[in-house]
């Protein structure tokens, strides 16, 4: 599009040194291109839906996420999501403000594609339809960050003139939900996506993404709609031809991108396009700031080899004085502690050393070092250009989150039996390594809804997907107030229990669960009214 520009510029600027007098002339802007002239080109639409997929999400906005959560801490509040985390935010917060402002860039990108895909020539109908239904995935996905955040928003499946968006008000959530899944059946059941592509279209959204995005959706309704999460899990695992990827560390690197367990990922590529998330997580040692760092909470809800919760197991299982001893794989796969390693790309180890004190990477060492004592590991990209820069894909939506709503959909209606546990939760744990029989079984007697809880939150960890959980579940007041914690060092100060205290947190239940509407969009907008207590 930049090269058709310039190059009608140029015609431009010659017609005028041939006439000489330009502005007696009834031409059209010479500065840009109308929007006839543009939806004009078949090209326009590729360049359009690609747009659109830049805008879904980023590497960052992923990570974070886990910092509004039990599982992680952001230690510089003056950007991303700290206040989230903590409670402090208002009605001015600069990260509520830029989530509003970013999700409404991305449905605009989308409504011009679904507008005017119909003028452009040269489509084949098939094309033409796919464009269609990526651009209404990615339109929900917009809308589906928005209202799990901020309830009921302004609704609009059409461009909007700057004066109508200073009109518009809010439509309620259930309108909303209504019409998103509605719009997805339609691009499921019309096949306007592929069920896969070629090699030169990899990570474009297929019919098994937007079934998972319905899903998705469906699972956050909770009571009344996991019925309806069933049937869809059920098509994915019998029909999709997805499998859970041999090794779960190796999951995250770039040698095995794309692979069988992705169903939709941020695609990166070394060089063209990067990110520098790396830099907020990794210990000093390897050149990273640690801005973003796991919790002690974290690290306690992963469970013993033989399947115990920490606080529940006994002493032949776990021991506080060797806590990473017989623990469920995926938390040293996950999280950077004393004495694990990151692997460098010649193969050899870096081991970590975060004890209080010790050089470089130590807690409290300086304010580059973890203010938790952890480090992430997931996401660890070894291949990276100088100054940690990476092409790593992030993953939005992978076959064992679909494993996962499947067994929550059934736990949550006391569905869930021995035969539902071995078609997912016991894949998931035999691919981390668990080899006890009293991990693999399916458990009897036990609390079903907890335990896949908590398998979730280990399998899915700093992926971004707590957030959304938590607040489903209603139990944000209960794992979001009072302090967080770091590492164990036994000292009495500034510990409890001789776990370092990180920050002391408020979740207010009547006020929450929903963001507040930007005061800065509603000086804008006197139809948009406020959410409770804000």
């Amino acid at each position: 599009m930049k090269k058709y520009i310039q190059r009608y510029r140029v015609a431009i600027a010659i017609t005028c040194l041939l006439l000489g007098a330009c502005h007696k002339l009834d031409l059209t802007p010479h500065d840009r291109e109308t929007d006839t002239e543009y939806w004009n080109k078949p090209e326009s639409a590729a360049y359009m839906i690609n747009k659109c997929y830049q805008g879904m999400n980023n590497a960052e906005e992923v990570l974070y996420a886990d910092a509004m959560t039990d599982n992680a801490y952001t230690k510089v509040n003056s950007s991303h999501n700290q206040a989230i985390g903590n409670g402090s935010y208002s009605t001015a917060d600069n990260y509520v403000r830029s989530v509003w402002g970013y999700r409404y860039s991305g449905i605009h990108q989308c409504n011009q594609l679904l507008d005017n895909i119909d003028r452009v020539p040269g489509l084949s109908d098939e094309l033409r339809n796919r464009y269609r239904g990526e651009a209404i995935f990615i339109r929900a996905y917009h809308y589906f960050e928005l209202y799990s955040k901020f309830g009921d928003v302004p609704f609009f499946t059409t461009v909007i003139s700057i004066d109508e968006s200073r009109t518009v008000g809010r439509t309620a959530k259930s309108e909303i939900v209504t019409s998103l899944l509605e719009q997805l059946s339609e691009v499921i059941d019309n096949n306007y996506l592929p069920a896969s592509y070629d090699a030169e279209n990899t990570g474009r959204i297929t019919r098994w993404a937007a079934m998972g995005l319905k899903a998705r959706m469906l699972l956050f309704e909770g009571a009344g709609r996991y019925n309806e999460v069933i049937p869809i899990t059920n098509r994915i695992i019998n029909e999709g031809g997805f499998s859970l990827h041999g090794d779960y560390e190796d999951l995250f690197t770039i040698a095995h991108e794309n692979n069988a367990e992705v169903l939709l990922d941020v695609q990166y590529k070394p060089v063209d396009r990067e990110h520098s998330v790396q830099y907020h997580f990794l210990p000093p040692s390897l050149g990273g700031y640690s801005q973003l760092s796991p919790l002690q909470e974290l690290v306690d809800s992963y469970i013993t080899l033989d399947g115990y919760p920490i606080a529940e197991a006994p002493s032949s299982s776990y021991d506080p004085a060797n806590p990473f001893s017989n623990r469920d794989p995926r938390l040293a796969a996950t999280i950077a502690y004393t004495g694990n390693s990151y692997k460098l790309a010649d193969g050899s180890e870096h081991v970590v050393d975060s004890r209080k004190g010790a050089a470089l990477d130590g807690f409290d060492f300086s304010s580059d070092a973890s203010a938790t004592g952890y480090y992430i590991k997931k996401y660890w990209d070894n291949t990276y250009r100088s100054n940690l820069m990476s092409g790593l894909n992030i993953i939005l939506m992978r076959y064992a989150d679909i494993l996962l709503m499947h067994a929550e959909a059934l736990a949550e209606q006391d569905q869930l039996t021995a035969a539902e546990w071995n078609r997912t939760i016991r894949p998931l744990r035999v691919r981390a390594g668990f080899s006890e029989p009293r991990a693999l079984e399916y458990p009897a007697g036990g609390n079903l809804k907890e335990i896949v809880r908590r398998e979730r939150r280990s399998e899915l960890a700093l992926e971004g997907l707590r957030h959304k959980d938590i607040i489903r579940w209603r139990i944000a007041e209960h794992v979001l107030n009072g302090w967080n914690h770091g590492l164990y060092t036994g000292e009495a100060v500034g510990t409890d229990n001789g776990y370092v205290r990180v920050e002391n947190r408020r979740f207010d239940a009547g006020k929450h669960y929903l963001w507040p509407i930007p005061q800065s969009e509603r000086d804008l907008n006197n139809s948009l009214t406020q959410n409770p207590q804000w």
